[in-house]
């Protein structure tokens, strides 16, 4: 951790900073899961919508 005093004596403390790093593209079985990730959330959300209509 470094630590920097000022004038008046008040610390400051930083911590290290992790290594950036460049997300890489995601692969085509990535992209099919996130496709089925997506319908099936849909479908959730749109069932929720409906049993609250349903239920007023």
């Amino acid at each position: 951790m470094y630590t920097t005093v000022n004038e008046e004596g008040i610390l400051n403390n930083y911590v290290t900073e992790p290594q950036m790093y460049y997300a890489e593209y995601p692969a085509i079985w990535q992209q099919r899961r996130y496709l089925l990730q997506g319908a099936v959330a849909t479908i959730f959300v749109n069932t929720l919508v409906l049993l609250a209509f349903a239920v007023s």
